[in-house]
């Protein structure tokens, strides 16, 4: 099955130093995938030229006139920039020319934009960022990290079947297991929208597993962690903090004198392998559920090794059917079957 991903050439800190070589590595990696590299011609060509590439049956450049900053307010956005590289890319996505839509761009604008042009999914009332965190013996996926800061109850529980959805379809796991972020495991714990999701989840036909807390995303105890967007944005921001301060931290130690740095030269394959496997870039993509179409967002500052790994992410989504998983699940919820 071929799929056709539009990508915002013009997003991210960036731009395209970044956006177009990692389009042109991934089409080495999947015969089966076309791209549109949407964004300004002049400077899409420029970037091409310099990575002595040309356009092919696989890879096109549709020009848009504007571009959106990482300052830029959404909602201007919305209203003044309808022929921006984000939104035309989009667009794409709604008459059908593109299977998804990955930007680096300003995150509240990519989540204004998708929600106006493409709507939402019948029986979703919000949207839900939602990303693959890694744990000890794998990932694991959570949302929402950031979209909606006040959720119902309802709310949760879509989150819930659109997270399941997702790992069903790229992770191939027939009955994803489902966690509910709290401050505890108890069912006493927790204030009153967070119980009522937890009795609507174990109502459901989910694999609910129950309440988890915060050091249950990274033991890997369920496959999908289910939060309102102010908790989520929260637990990510202090997640990467650590990290970059534990980094910090092992740098320091080894450059503390002339014994710690041969120290470190000895342990540097294990240093090396333990980066790896941290690596952030290797996580990078966050998709905006809940929309008709398939959109992902990638991190502003991604070099082209992290862009990858959001296109790769929307490719798997439109591959396996996300959208189509999701609106099975809501359909059975409204008739009351799950």
């Amino acid at each position: 099955m071929d799929i056709t991903v539009a990508i915002d050439a013009m997003g991210g800190d960036h731009g395209p130093h970044v956006t177009v070589p990692a389009a042109l590595e991934f089409l080495s990696r999947d015969a089966e995938v076309n791209i549109v590299l949407v964004g300004l011609t002049e400077a899409i060509e420029a970037e091409l030229r310099a990575c002595k590439t040309a356009v092919n049956p696989r890879l096109r450049i549709h020009h848009a006139s504007e571009v959106v900053t990482m300052d830029d307010q959404p909602a201007l956005v919305l209203r003044n920039k309808k022929d921006s590289s984000m939104r035309v890319a989009i667009n794409l996505v709604k008459t059908g020319e593109a299977n998804a839509c990955v930007s680096a761009g300003n995150t509240g604008a990519l989540m204004a934009i998708s929600r106006f042009v493409l709507k939402m999914l019948p029986g979703i009332e919000r949207p839900a960022i939602a990303a693959m965190l890694p744990t000890l013996n794998g990932h694991t996926h959570v949302l929402d990290l950031g979209a909606n800061v006040d959720c119902t109850a309802n709310h949760l529980l879509q989150f819930g079947i659109m997270g399941a959805m997702l790992v069903s379809a790229v992770e191939h796991k027939e009955n994803p297991s489902i966690g509910l972020l709290n401050i505890g495991e108890e069912d006493i714990k927790g204030n009153d929208i967070v119980k009522q999701a937890a009795e609507l989840l174990q109502q459901s036909h989910l694999n609910f597993y129950g309440n988890v807390e915060g050091h249950d995303i990274y033991k890997g105890t369920t496959d999908v962690v289910v939060c309102d967007g102010f908790v989520g944005n929260v637990a990510l921001k202090a997640s990467e903090g650590l990290v970059q301060m534990l980094g910090t931290f092992l740098r320091q130690e080894f450059k503390r004198n002339l014994l710690t740095r041969l120290a470190g030269l000895v342990a540097w394959p294990v240093i090396s392998a333990f980066k790896k496997r941290l690596d952030h870039r290797r996580y990078n993509g966050a998709s905006l559920l809940g929309l008709r179409g398939v959109v992902v967002k990638s991190h502003g500052s991604a070099d082209s090794f992290a862009f990858q790994f959001a296109i790769e992410r929307a490719v798997e989504e439109a591959r396996n059917g996300v959208l189509r998983r999701i609106n099975e699940q809501m359909a059975m919820l409204n008739e009351g079957t799950v």
